[in-house]
């Protein structure tokens, strides 16, 4: 099989390459420089907006594509959020109809439901993303879990697959694992939530799985059992700071403004309410199960490479 992956110079990136190279033939896009590139790997240093992404599809065909490619960063400004993730990911939906692309597989987030006081222990698939009400930042990744909504139903001859994994620890340099990665980690006087965490690798699993043929639909992932903030800082090997919500919202703006701090405010609920998800589907459909315990997941953060 014949697999393209966008995104494919990030950390993540670079680890599905290695789990695929040796079965499927990797096409990479991303238009940063790729030099652990395995030789046998096409890397095209191509951006999702521009129209060279159809000479990639008209080329090399591929029988799948993976896509990894959207953009997290907090400093970016909202219409560049958008341009990159929605308008890029119209652009790659648009040939993979074109060139009949007979799967795809978009890595969404547990967290396009978002965290809030009444949320219901676990959620389904089936709840409504509401993240966006509360992060101005999560709205463009609530477009591309909508987009490719409806791309499943527009093009059911494609298989679509949307992974919506929780907080994914290791070696990638995402918002969870940097907060679990700060000593000591601030937390909020009088809150002490619930939370999910998965290993990168057990991400790539759930991403290789998502190939076989069959597969199709929406799928929440979850790592191992879900246990306090505290807990989890803990063995992360960290000392939990508590401090006020309303001292600690207005030193994260201060520091935000002054650019000492990549978390925006809003994030701040993360770490104040609970967003579980329940992942039966993807361990029934994807036979899913997570490789790493939590003490390996927790201590993920400081593996170098």
């Amino acid at each position: 099989m014949k697999v393209l992956v966008t995104g494919i110079c990030g950390r993540l990136g670079k680890e599905l390459c290695r789990a695929l190279h040796r079965e499927h033939q990797v096409v990479g896009v991303d238009r940063r420089p790729f030099a652990e590139r395995p030789k046998d790997v096409i890397h095209v240093p191509v951006d999702l907006r521009k129209r060279q992404l159809q000479d990639v599809f008209r080329t090399e065909r591929p029988d799948a594509v993976i896509h990894l490619g959207v953009m997290h960063d907090p400093r970016m400004s909202a219409a560049e959020h958008h341009e990159w993730n929605v308008v890029g990911l119209g652009k790659l939906l648009e040939y993979a109809a074109k060139y009949e692309v007979k799967k795809l597989i978009v890595l969404s987030s547990a967290n396009v439901y978002g965290p809030a006081p009444d949320n219901p222990q676990f959620l389904d698939e089936g709840r409504p993303l509401l993240s966006g009400a509360r992060a101005n930042s999560m709205r463009d990744l609530i477009d591309v879990d909508t987009l490719t909504q409806g791309f499943f139903w527009k093009h059911p001859s494609t298989e679509t697959v949307i992974l919506r994994p929780v907080h994914i620890l290791g070696k990638v340099r995402n918002a969870p694992s940097n907060y679990f990665r700060l000593s000591p980690t601030p937390t909020l006087l009088g809150f002490d939530p619930m939370v999910q965490v998965m290993h990168e690798l057990d991400v790539i699993q759930c991403l290789t799985r998502s190939l076989a043929p069959g597969v199709r639909g929406i799928f929440n992932v979850a790592g191992p059992d879900a246990l306090p903030l505290s807990e989890a800082i803990r063995l992360a090997g960290r000392t939990a700071l508590p401090v006020p919500h309303s001292l600690l919202t207005s030193m994260m703006k201060k520091m935000w403004s002054l650019r000492l701090t990549n978390f925006p405010v809003p994030e701040l609920d993360h770490i104040r309410y609970v967003c579980m998800v329940r992942d039966e589907r993807a361990r029934e459909a994807l036979g899913y199960a997570p490789r790493f315990g939590i003490k390996e997941t927790m201590r993920a953060i400081d593996v170098r490479g």
